[in-house]
């Protein structure tokens, strides 16, 4: 349902610096932190190094979320539950084709994930879009919003689908010890033209209903910090 604290009328995003800055910070805490983590860990203590760096860093962002926000992005969660499986696997086998061929997978069951909760009342891309980019919408925008995010939950669906072929490819062809940087780049290239097919959508689908939007008013002192978007609703 929709945010009975939004705007009246428009559905509200923040303004376009804050959604950079909102954006950036959900995509570094999920994937980059950990990323980093890994290619430090690595290089200066070997490959055990590495994993216990990424499996450090995603728990660690976990934590400090909980700890000053009291909540945890499904976007972390997620990424928790992927990275602490495969790296508790890799560590435990001593095989780091295990710890790699969870990038695929992971992108795999995201698909699944995805394409199970297009299929309900509550897509998971209404939950992310409240969380990663801040958005709000009145109650009364839920039903012609709806259809969007169910549509758009099968696109990401499909966009995490061809993400897992892709590396799954990638897996075989490419050599190991360069494998996790090209795993970041075709990642964030992916999720970021999904990101603008997304974007692009949205603004169709708006136009479409007849409703307008606008960026949210200046941050007061008794709003959240900058990178913490407000209480968000859900379609």
């Amino acid at each position: 349902m929709g945010d009975a604290d939004g705007p009246d009328e428009c559905l509200e995003l923040p303004r376009p610096l804050g959604l950079l800055r909102t954006v950036g910070w959900n995509l570094s805490e999920a994937f980059g932190l950990p990323t980093i983590g890994y290619v430090v860990g690595t290089a200066f203590g070997g490959r055990d190094a590495g994993l216990w760096a990424v499996l450090g860093a995603i728990w660690l962002t976990a934590a400090l979320r909980l700890i000053f926000t009291r909540s945890v992005p499904a976007l972390v969660l997620i990424s928790l539950a992927v990275l602490s499986v495969q790296t508790a696997t890799s560590i435990a086998t001593g095989n780091l084709f295990i710890f790699l061929i969870h990038f695929p997978l992971a992108n795999l069951a995201l698909a699944i994930v995805f394409a199970r909760t297009a299929r309900g009342s509550s897509p998971i891309a209404a939950e992310l879009a409240g969380e990663v980019i801040g958005l709000r919408y009145p109650k009364k925008h839920a039903a012609k919003l709806h259809g969007f995010f169910r549509g758009v939950t099968w696109f990401w669906a499909g966009n995490f689908l061809l993400l897992a072929v892709i590396l799954g490819v990638l897996l075989v062809f490419v050599p190991v010890n360069i494998y996790v940087p090209i795993w970041l780049v075709t990642t964030v290239a992916l999720i970021g033209a999904g990101i603008a097919v997304s974007v692009l959508w949205l603004r169709s689908t708006l136009r479409e209903h007849g409703i307008k939007f606008q960026f949210a008013p200046p941050p007061t002192t008794d709003e959240p910090p900058s990178g913490e978007p407000p209480p968000t609703g859900q379609a």
